[in-house]
């Protein structure tokens, strides 16, 4: 039985896929036992971060669960460290809305399929929205991480205005979100590596972002690949100047 379960799981997964995985879990072993061979909650963070991107990036809900994981464990790590943005951002917004997330994946399935989500395409309207509701959100964190006096104080309130994107993306299911994380990426980057000027141990927190950049733009490169095969089986009918999508398959 278990046996048949990994064959399954192997077999969902593609070759390319599975190598970036385990590659991503070497260097984030590897970069622990050199730089950082105390903290396990920073180690099981990042191995849980990881699995979560390679599932996301299949738009399979599990993805989300494993990021709500993430998102408890990164706002405590984060919290440790004074990074007060990172906390509240993950504690208070990233967490959350991955549950909201994962609830829409659940219910949002392509062609009754559970382990891939259909994608959706946001309309101007919304993308108009969005970018205003960033804006008030990233206002208001400003003054919240100001008055927490966070380290770093503009690099975290762009992280959070990143992380909004992020996770407002992927509530909607849009292939965009993660290009929104890959960005929120650099940001992270870049705090961690401003960190590790002063411990070197912080190093192998800049590694595990660095491997979550690269699992977010391979995210996003199949994001859109499955976007252009779902809307590939759909029919388009125009009535009364309306487009309408119809799935091909309910015509067969």
């Amino acid at each position: 039985m278990l046996r048949e379960k990994v064959k399954s799981l192997l077999n969902y997964f593609t070759k390319a896929e599975i190598l970036l995985w385990c590659i991503s879990v070497i260097l984030i072993l590897v970069s622990f036992s050199i730089f950082d061979r105390e903290s396990i909650l920073t180690l099981i963070a990042s191995l849980i971060g990881v699995t979560s991107l390679i599932f996301n990036a299949k738009g399979n809900a599990f993805g989300q669960f494993l990021m709500v994981v993430f998102s408890v464990l990164y706002g405590i790590i984060s919290f440790s460290f004074s990074y007060y943005g990172e906390m509240i951002t993950y504690l208070g917004m990233t967490a959350p809305m991955a549950v909201f997330a994962l609830i829409s994946w659940i219910k949002n399935p392509y062609n009754g399929n559970k382990a891939e989500v259909k994608v959706n395409r946001l309309k101007k309207k919304e993308i108009v929205f969005m970018i205003l509701l960033t804006a008030v959100i990233t206002f208001i964190f400003y003054f919240i991480l100001a008055a927490f006096n966070t380290s770093n104080l503009i690099p975290s309130t762009i992280s959070v205005t990143t992380s909004f994107l992020a996770v407002y993306l992927t509530f909607r299911r849009s292939a965009f979100y993660a290009a929104a994380y890959a960005a929120n990426d650099v940001v992270l980057i870049i705090l961690w590596i401003m960190a590790t000027l002063s411990n070197i141990t912080y190093l192998s927190v800049v590694i595990c972002f660095v491997i979550f950049l690269i699992n977010d733009v391979y995210g996003f490169i199949n994001w859109s690949k499955m976007q252009k095969r779902q809307e590939a089986n759909y029919t388009i009918a125009v009535n009364d100047n309306n487009v309408i999508f119809i799935n091909r398959f309910n015509l067969l």
